[in-house]
């Protein structure tokens, strides 16, 4: 059993309300192989919502509170970004899961790649999720390499 970003199974809890449909993926929940889960609405925020990005860093910055998670209306949603995450860990650990998928360029799931609104590209680093599984020692699969693209050729 692996966690995977709910979006990428058909789920519509993305930022816009709607999702990243991985047909692939699917099948392997339909076989029972996946448990998807949206840290964000685990964090309590909504579906649709305010697109947010990390200010200066990235998930292992927010973590040590060295930054923070801002929305586009200048709110701090950061409180929800590290308790949607402590939740996905919570779940990990009940049912001893030891790996995820992960959507990329998420300021939650991101995993190897953060978008990076000024330039409108993706930028080496990993969402709040993302950086509290690896200090906790889960093994994280950057949604690209799951479907079969090296990790460098991620952008």
């Amino acid at each position: 059993m692996k966690i995977v970003s709910a979006c990428l199974v058909g789920i519509n809890c993305r930022f816009d309300g709607k999702n990243k449909l991985d047909r692939r993926l699917l099948e392997v929940f339909k076989k029972g192989e996946l448990l998807p889960v949206c840290p964000e609405q685990l964090g309590g925020l909504p579906t649709p919502r305010i697109p947010a990005k990390i200010v200066d860093g990235d998930g292992y910055d927010v973590l040590d509170g060295k930054t923070k998670v801002i929305n586009e209306k200048n709110e701090d949603v950061t409180e929800n970004f590290v308790r949607g995450a402590t939740e996905v860990l919570k779940i990990m650990k009940l049912l001893n899961i030891k790996e995820a998928i992960l959507e990329s360029k998420s300021p939650s799931c991101g995993s190897g790649k953060l978008y990076d609104e000024a330039s409108g590209s993706s930028i080496n680093g990993d969402g709040v999720l993302t950086a509290l599984l690896k200090r906790n020692g889960i093994h994280v699969i950057p949604y690209e390499v799951a479907n079969g693209k090296k990790q460098e050729d991620v952008s």
